[in-house]
């Protein structure tokens, strides 16, 4: 379980990594275009239930924590399907996995 770290206070939050490496890319996608935006998350059962919701702009620290030391092959459908919840009045939303061999790139890797 990775965890994305997120403002001044370092409020962590929990993410499986092959999830976090996705969450990164498309982030830091829209990060790079200096666009801010928010991100949704819900906690699910073992966190209580309920959801959060933080604003992420290119001036607030943000760390991507993985605990496992190999970088997964992306799934650029993936990818995609986040930028598309991103760039929703919604915000960034983890959403699943598309199957297998849609938008696989095996050279891809987190950047």
């Amino acid at each position: 379980m990775g965890k994305l770290i997120y403002g001044s206070a370092g409020t962590a939050i929990e993410i499986e990594d092959r999830a976090l490496a996705h969450l990164k890319v498309a982030i830091l996608a829209k990060l790079r275009r200096d666009e801010k935006f928010a991100m949704s998350w819900q906690h699910g059962s073992e966190g209580g239930g309920g959801r959060s919701t933080i604003w992420l702009h290119p001036s607030i620290p943000l760390q991507f924590v993985f605990n496992g030391s190999r970088q997964p092959t992306l799934n650029r459908a993936w990818i995609d399907e986040l930028l598309v919840t991103a760039n929703s009045a919604g915000g960034l939303q983890l959403v699943p996995e598309p199957e297998e061999g849609h938008g696989d790139h095996p050279g891809d890797r987190p950047g």
